[in-house]
């Protein structure tokens, strides 16, 4: 699959950016509740439209400024940006993974006890295996799977828009008919793409197969669409049981449970483990070629054996506090961090990045 030029260049940074989202993204269908379905069935749209936008100008800037720098992890490439500064951005990430692993260890473990009857430790301890396996395997395995996973999850959400068509298809067309817009819509857009935006720098390990700048922006054009069409299909789905949808907890249950379908449900559930081992992953991987970053500074190769011991660290301290409850620490510590992603990456990426691309010099400045 990652034997193509094209797929390497111009897909491949579009599914590990989506990879990285799906879990937190919408995974369960309540954020495409509360940022988009809110504001009317045709409001929702819009917005979803106005993020797409945003995440396929900022995928664009920052896969070419990390292009014209030659940095491809989050460490060397906000040394670039911004300097001495570039650890703020580290403070924001570090607590981001610490926080959606946390999330991502509670929700394995529930849903193979909820789905599959199967011990909720078993989910915990089957993820970490997962998360740190490929890890340990290294960049080409992780971009090999995140690559399937997502042609897996975009056939799963294609079926289940598919069976939601059949089953309410007048309803869907109904409500999109209603013209309902919010009068903020554009709101939910806008604190969307701010929520998810965060984490890009991640995705930079893949950046690395593109060779002139023509790739860079168009990998991040595409970047945004591939990033929110499987949330489109789960939108869509959902529209055809507004507005009741709106007060229920986990909208894929919801709907799943009215569709009837088991083989459904098993798939959709199995996909979601996927997304988590995903997002789980990538995260990881990140923080992991941030620290080979610093061993090649010293002409040293990082011990392989490092890799899955971060993993397992990390994650065994997420599962920590995923254990003490924080749910309320975890909502706000999100949205304190999002603003945090904005100050110290988008902003800066879209203004001083935008600047130094201007410039154009024959080589990128050294680091401060």
């Amino acid at each position: 699959m990652l034997q193509s030029a094209f797929v390497r260049k111009y897909l491949l940074p579009g599914f590990v950016f989506q990879s990285l989202i799906i879990a937190g993204g919408y995974g369960t269908g309540r954020e495409l509740v509360e940022f988009f379905l809110n504001h009317g069935p045709l409001g929702g749209l819009l917005g979803m439209l106005l993020n797409t936008l945003i995440w396929s100008l900022v995928c664009a800037v920052t896969f070419e400024f990390a292009r014209w720098a030659g940095v491809y992890d989050y460490r060397s490439f906000f040394r670039r940006l911004l300097g001495r500064y570039w650890f703020l951005y580290e403070i924001c990430y570090l607590a981001m993974m610490l926080l959606v692993l946390a999330v991502i260890a509670a929700a394995a473990g529930s849903i193979l006890e909820e789905s599959f009857a199967l011990p909720y430790a078993l989910g915990v301890a089957a993820m970490m295996a997962c998360v740190g396996f490929l890890v340990f395997k290294g960049t080409g395995t992780i971009e090999k799977f995140l690559s399937f996973w997502s042609f897996v999850l975009y056939a799963v959400y294609i079926l289940f828009l598919a069976v939601a068509l059949r089953n309410f298809g007048p309803d869907i067309r109904a409500a999109l008919a209603g013209m309902e817009i919010g009068p903020r819509w554009y709101i939910g857009g806008i604190e969307y793409a701010a929520y998810n935006i965060g984490i890009l720098p991640a995705a930079l390990f893949c950046v690395r197969h593109i060779e002139a700048r023509k790739e860079a922006i168009g990998a991040g054009l595409l970047a945004g669409p591939i990033g929110m069409l499987p949330g489109l299909f789960f939108y869509l789905a959902m529209a055809g049981r507004y507005p009741d949808i709106l007060s229920r907890t986990v909208p894929a249950s919801y709907l799943l449970g009215i569709l009837g379908s088991r083989p459904l449900q098993y798939a959709f559930h199995l996909v979601l483990l996927g997304t988590l081992v995903e997002t789980g992953a990538g995260m990881i991987h990140a923080f992991n070629e941030r620290v080979a970053g610093v061993y090649a500074e010293r002409s040293s190769a990082m011990p392989r054996a490092l890799r899955p011991s971060i993993a397992l660290l990390a994650l065994v301290v997420a599962s920590m506090v995923a254990q003490f409850g924080l749910t309320g620490l975890i909502a706000r510590g999100y949205g304190t961090i999002t603003y945090g992603f904005w100050l110290v990456f988008v902003i800066p990426v879209l203004t001083l990045g935008l600047w130094k691309l201007a410039r154009r010099p024959a080589t990128a400045p050294e680091a401060g």
